[in-house]
């Protein structure tokens, strides 16, 4: 494009609103805008190239310009770049459909495209309300979540999640679904530890599902709540939730949108637990971080209570224009194809093993409360007082210091709140993630001094 960068960066300050961002504080600051990239590195308007700490906000899997990806995008293109996937197919989504099903749990049949982890989530939830109305249960409308877990902006994704930080405009006017607190080994509801707790909290869970049974579709978890501050649930309870939902006769809808794709070091977090829940929702690194495509898989169980005729009243009429997408279809059978052919799972958990050491020295450091880690998903959480785990004010955004200094050494990243999140692109290279920590350990240490003015204790 012919443009200059003065009139690059005047239409951003115009004209966009960014997600996610305080405006004002944006055009204060010093604005990032991304030109180009190249692997695990991207280069903004002035020339400066910066590792992607965060994957592109948590979602690129082999890095940038894959030749791989690029060129089944191209080859699609040649053919068609979009038709409606209402009451018709396509070849590139049947193609990744097939393939899909074989890299889920065997009971997963059945796939719904949509183009963003949230609508993935809003089908999801749909498909569970409706799948006892369909059996003529018209009571069981609602969804048992977890505190601090994040869904999603939409209506229906923040009703069973809701943040009074983030949402607070909304709660009264969203849905009351009932909720419970997630298993954060670090800040524990109980007061226990793991593993003597014995999974005390699950008990918080039965509680809730005992008492609203009648009325409970389903219950939503995040494996590793990632918004919430990355905090991986223990071994184990996932199957306790499992068995839980079995029990009490509600399905278990699991959010992979963060998790899925080999983030964890396995292709889908629910293996950690060897558990298959009966709606899964993924996105993210389904497309390999290319384009917008995500998905609500579910078992045959679920899809024949809305398997029907017309006259039956029985069909999820749920639906988005660019559902089935071709070119995005097109990129994620691509990406499948390259996570078998390059062992990316493997991989993962290989570069996992090898940073863990340098990941949790950082515990030592003066103003890191704990350190947590999922694979290539991994979380610093900032305390002003770690031994009494005091968490900085959150108007001083004490994760944005750190942001502020790694950046100028090389590195983008994008915390929450407190939390550091440190995310690389799961293809990273041993050379390449060793640097990336460097980076992050030099802003950790260098931030000390910074971090210590903002401490209101």
């Amino acid at each position: 494009m012919d443009y200059t960068i003065q009139q690059i960066r005047q239409w951003d300050q115009d004209h966009v609103w960014h997600p996610f961002t305080p405006m004002k504080d944006y055009d204060d600051g010093n604005p990032l805008i991304i030109e180009a990239a190249d692997g695990v590195r991207i280069r903004d308007v002035d020339g400066n190239w910066y590792y992607d700490g965060v994957s592109s906000v948590w979602l690129n899997v082999h890095g940038h310009h894959v030749a791989e990806i690029n060129q089944a995008i191209i080859d699609q293109l040649q053919e068609i770049a979009h038709s409606t996937l209402l009451g018709q197919g396509n070849v590139p989504i049947s193609v990744l459909a097939h393939k899909l099903h074989g890299v889920t749990p065997q009971a997963i049949t059945r796939f719904f495209f949509s183009d963003s982890g949230a609508s993935a989530v809003e089908v999801g939830l749909k498909m569970a309300i409706q799948f006892w109305a369909n059996q003529g249960n018209s009571r069981k409308t609602k969804i048992l979540g977890f505190t601090t877990n994040y869904h999603g902006d939409t209506m229906g994704a923040m009703a069973v999640a809701p943040d009074p930080l983030f949402h607070w405009p909304f709660l009264d006017a969203l849905p009351k679904h009932p909720r419970v607190k997630y298993p954060d080994c670090y800040r524990c509801p109980l007061n226990l530890s793991y593993p003597r707790c014995q999974l005390a909290c699950t008990d918080l869970v039965e509680e809730s599902l005992r008492e609203n049974q009648d009325v409970l579709a389903a219950v939503i978890i995040e494996v590793v709540q990632g918004a919430g501050g990355m905090i991986p649930a223990p071994p184990g309870f996932l199957s306790r939730l499992r068995a839980l939902c079995d029990q009490y006769h509600v399905l278990l809808i699991v959010d992979e949108v963060a998790t899925g794709v080999g983030r964890t070091g396995k292709f889908w977090a629910i293996e950690h637990d060897g558990v298959t829940p009966d709606i899964l929702c993924m996105g993210k690194g389904v497309s390999g971080g290319y384009l917008p495509l995500s998905v609500t898989a579910t078992t045959e169980a679920v899809y024949q209570q809305f398997y029907c005729r017309a006259q039956d009243r029985k069909a999820l009429y749920h639906g988005h224009s660019y559902a089935g997408n071709q070119l995005a279809a097109a990129a994620s059978v691509a990406n499948l194809d390259l996570i078998e052919s390059t062992h990316l799972i493997a991989h993962v958990e290989e570069m996992a093993r090898r940073i863990q050491p340098a990941i949790e020295s950082f515990r030592d450091l003066p103003y890191v409360g704990d350190v947590r880690q999922k694979g290539l998903m991994i979380g610093i959480e900032l305390a002003q007082d770690p031994e009494k785990r005091i968490p900085f004010p959150y108007a001083r955004q004490a994760g944005r210091v750190i942001q502020e200094i790694a950046r100028s050494k090389g590195m983008i990243l994008r915390p929450i709140g407190n939390v550091v999140i440190f995310m690389p692109p799961l293809a990273s290279k041993a050379d390449e993630l060793a640097e990336m920590i460097a980076i992050l350990d030099s802003a950790l240490k260098e931030g000390e001094h910074r971090l210590s003015e903002v401490k209101d204790v």
